[in-house]
């Protein structure tokens, strides 16, 4: 592991690490302590995000690592893979504040639970915001499982493969497949309500406040709904197809992929039909990654030339460029630590970044 160079502004000097393969997925476990990849060669890392040592690693996935989920306050992590199979896995204790760091684990831990999908793969997974419950998706399955391992409910066959889920709330989730946009009893598993559109749907957000639902499209398209009311929107124009989105924590903004640029659609007032995007213009290739923090109006944006940018917005979605870094190669995922006080990333070489967040908010020129 290594300082990490080139990190301007609001992006300070953090480390580097390097796992095995092209790193597919990340996750800070609940406490921000560890930091946990998978990779293509099906090996998950734990990380200490003080320092960027591995505290152990072991072989998780045949085929490779496809997702990984936190649980939200325990120190429990979910990955899933290549194999049609999740696991979860216990993580060790990392010292806590003020005790002296843990040491690195002499072995791996096994997994205490594995989850069956009934696809060759189940690519994705996320933890209800209480942690009660873990749903997968397994080709045209969603299953919902305790933190025990415990099968609880699963969906009917969706029309096509799950491409994306999201938690709304502790007692439903969205899930999205060809043409349509389905909310589940978390429950029971069984469809509340759907949002139908005629297209290929292959990513999925729901705003924080649960109002508006917004998914990229095979054809280069950003579709959106009102869920109270039904009513839907679609914008186009986009270079490639928008397969990375992101909400602001006060559901005001929805950051998009789909350029060399970052694409900002506003939601204050009338917005955002009839309004001008902000346009966020200092990347040199694909726009690969995105992500807010929980609070405030800061977003991380990545490219698949390794470079990671930090911005301030304002509620029209016009940003200022606060902070700058760069990685090994193109940046695949991106994370905020807890509480915002860092941001991870991971890149195709299998190189692993952590930065941390000053409080510098001088304007970046020459990026």
């Amino acid at each position: 592991m290594s300082a990490l160079p080139q990190a301007e502004g609001a992006l300070g000097v953090g480390w580097r690490a390097a796992v095995g393969d092209y790193a597919r997925c990340l996750a800070w476990d609940a406490a921000g302590r560890q930091l946990l990849v998978g990779d293509a060669a099906g090996t998950l890392s734990c990380l200490d995000a003080a320092t960027g040592r591995l505290r152990w690693e072991t072989p998780a996935h045949r085929g490779g690592v496809l997702a990984l989920s936190a649980h939200p306050s325990r120190a429990l992590v979910a990955s899933a893979g290549a194999d049609g199979r999740a696991c979860l896995w216990e993580l060790g204790s990392t010292g806590g504040d003020g005790e002296p760091p843990a040491p690195v684990q002499a072995g791996a831990p096994a997994p205490i639970a594995e989850l069956p999908g009934d696809a060759a793969w189940v690519e994705h997974l996320a933890w209800s915001p209480d942690g009660a419950r873990l749903a997968s998706a397994s080709g045209r399955v969603l299953r919902l499982w305790g933190t025990d391992g415990t099968l609880l409910a699963h969906s009917e066959d969706h029309a096509s493969a799950i491409s994306g889920l999201t938690w709304c709330g502790n007692d439903e989730i969205a899930s999205a497949c060809y043409g349509r946009v389905s909310f589940l009893d978390a429950a029971s598993g069984a469809r509340r309500e759907g949002l139908d559109w005629k297209g290929s749907l292959i990513s999925l957000m729901v705003s924080p406040d649960g109002a508006i639902v917004a998914c990229g499209s095979q054809d280069r398209t950003v579709h959106f709904w009102r869920r109270r009311t039904g009513e839907d929107s679609m914008m186009a124009g986009y270079r490639t197809k928008p397969a990375v989105l992101a909400f602001d924590g006060r559901s005001r903004l929805l950051a998009t992929s789909g350029a060399d640029y970052v694409t900002v659609w506003s939601f204050a007032g009338d917005g955002p039909e009839g309004t001008q995007p902000g346009v966020l213009d200092a990347h040199v290739d694909q726009v690969s990654a995105l992500a807010f923090p929980h609070s405030g109006s800061r977003l991380a944006s990545a490219d698949r030339a390794g470079l990671v940018l930090l911005w301030d917005l304002d509620d029209r979605g016009d940003g200022r460029l606060i902070g700058a870094a760069s990685a090994d190669a193109g940046v695949e995922a991106l994370a905020w630590q807890p509480h915002a006080n860092a941001l991870a990333t991971i890149d195709t070489a299998g190189g692993v970044g952590v930065w941390s967040i000053t409080d510098a908010t001088d304007t970046l020129t020459g990026v």
